[in-house]
């Protein structure tokens, strides 16, 4: 039986993350272009002038259908064209009826196999033979000590540690905080407006909540400043890593640094807090991550493993809720029954709550045809298109070899959008969540295995608040007629999804 592959790209604070080599870089096709003839040409030169070795022909036999295509660039301005042009599920597809649900190709310099399918997720999320992959400027850009890159006893440790801070009764402390930037973000920045454009607000408002909730940042300069260094940070994240002044990558590189120098501020200040009795272990993650200690009272991570850990978290915490949030929104404009279902099951718990006053945990847990809605958005729209992983060993799949070194990759919307998984897939069907009948690692908008997202619940909480208070204050419809979206490599809507508003009065 023939077999093959399909597509990737990174969301939450593990599986998450700033995700493995994402899918799109931005640079224009002929810069980029340049940058991949520059490093295959040593290549080939390499390959035209190496002596002549003795073929492995037992190996070579186990491989997966497909082919490699020309060395470095192989299959991967083929497949950035796709994102960009919203046919990636279409490119995957393609190629699992050409080759099967295993096939081998080559993504960013490197070989690389395509697995598809349940039992292919399974695997690769819970296989100890296949390591989390970052592409070199996520590393770089990034540091080489966050969730992302770590392995063994260093991954479940700083996992540990970032869980202390995302545990339930944690969590609960920060629903009035987050309850409280809420309601900010939506007077100053939605009511009064005749029109906003969706997606830069979104983001705006996530990021104001994660750096409060991260770092303790309010409103100031500073956030002002961390939050100008992020944007510039983002803008290289999966650039191709070539060092010289006029690229992405550079500028990146250098936004990293400035945010970094920010944050190891920020963690200087916040112990001496500690030391002093002026900050608790709950006040912000800085907090929880200087609090912890291993068994011999020493402190349980270093400096840069917290400084490395805070900027994943930046980031993770704060795409995915905002990509969320945008295309509830962008369907919400045109299913006005599943909006006047959300609308009753807000105003019902709104019923409980006196003047001003602020939602609590036992609210958000009555929201559960909300977090469905959210589900099944993640489900036809998911932040993270796939991932990485490297074989640490040679393994076997499905009959077939991948060899030591190899990339593994997997698409988020080969089993989302499967007909025997889900009832008419392309239907929006919050009720399909209601019973969560898919078989396991069908739906993997958040992961799986060892590293599914640890900021999950996070962004449930994120989501929840902001819904409450937009579908209970606002009216909106689209402005544009082409409602169509792109990937760079997050899911991005036509124009950052301008919206008519209309505001219903004090919710």
């Amino acid at each position: 039986m023939r077999r093959d592959a399909y597509v990737y790209h990174i969301t939450s604070w593990d599986e998450h993350r700033p995700s493995s080599p994402t899918l799109s870089y931005p640079m224009d096709s002929s810069s980029l272009v340049l940058a991949l003839i520059a490093v295959a040409l040593p290549v080939l030169l390499h390959l035209l002038t190496r002596p002549n070795k003795p073929r492995r022909p037992a190996a070579a036999k186990l491989l997966p259908p497909g082919s490699l295509g020309l060395p470095v660039i192989g299959q991967s301005l083929s497949l950035l064209r796709a994102m960009r042009a919203n046919t990636a599920e279409r490119w995957i597809q393609d190629r699992i009826h050409r080759y099967g649900p295993v096939s081998k190709l080559s993504l960013f310099g490197a070989p690389t196999v395509l697995l598809t399918g349940p039992a292919a997720n399974k695997f690769i999320f819970f296989s100890s033979a296949l390591a989390l992959q970052q592409p070199r400027s996520v590393q770089r850009i990034l540091g080489d000590e966050s969730i992302l890159d770590l392995m063994g006893a260093d991954h479940k440790r700083v996992r540990g540690a970032l869980a202390e801070f995302l545990k339930p009764d944690m969590l609960r402390l920060y629903v009035g905080k987050i309850d409280g930037e809420v309601r900010r973000h939506l007077d100053e920045r939605w009511a009064g407006q005749r029109a906003v454009t969706v997606m830069p607000l979104m983001k705006r408002l996530t990021f104001d909540i994660i750096s409060l909730l991260l770092f303790g940042l309010e409103r100031s300069p500073l956030q002002d400043a961390l939050a100008a260094d992020f944007a510039g940070v983002m803008d290289g994240m999966w650039a191709v890593p070539v060092n010289l002044p006029f690229t992405a990558f550079s500028r990146s590189l250098r936004a990293s640094a400035r945010a970094r120098r920010l944050i190891a501020g920020i963690a200087r200040e916040t112990r001496a807090k500690l030391h002093s009795g002026e900050a608790s272990r709950s006040s912000d993650l800085i907090a929880c991550l200087l609090s912890l200690t291993d068994h011999t009272g020493a402190p349980l991570l270093s400096d840069k493993e917290i400084v490395d850990n805070s900027m994943v978290a930046l980031i993770a915490g704060h795409d995915t809720s905002s990509i969320l949030m945008t295309f509830m929104v962008r369907h919400l404009a045109n299913d006005p029954d599943t909006l006047a279902a959300m609308v009753q099951e807000h105003e019902e718990i709104a019923k409980s709550k006196g003047d001003g006053e602020a939602l609590d945990w036992e609210d958000l847990a009555k929201m559960k045809y909300t977090w469905r809605v959210a589900l099944e958005t993640l489900r036809l729209v998911p932040p993270i298109f796939g991932n990485f992983r490297r074989a640490t060993q040679d393994v076997e799949f499905d009959g077939y070899l991948i060899p030591k070194g190899w990339q593994v990759f997997w698409a988020a919307s080969v089993t989302h959008m499967d007909t025997g998984i889900f009832h008419e897939p392309a239907k929006f069907d919050p009720s399909r969540f209601e019973n969560q009948s898919a078989p396991p690692c069908s739906f993997v908008a958040f992961g799986g295995g060892p590293r599914i997202c640890v900021g999950m619940e996070f962004a449930r909480i994120e989501t929840l608040v902001t819904m409450h208070y937009l579908v209970r204050g606002f009216r909106w419809k689209l402005c544009s007629k082409n409602d169509t979206f792109a990937r760079d490599p997050m899911p991005s809507p036509l124009h950052g999804l301008p919206i008519e508003l209309e505001q219903k009065g004090s919710p």
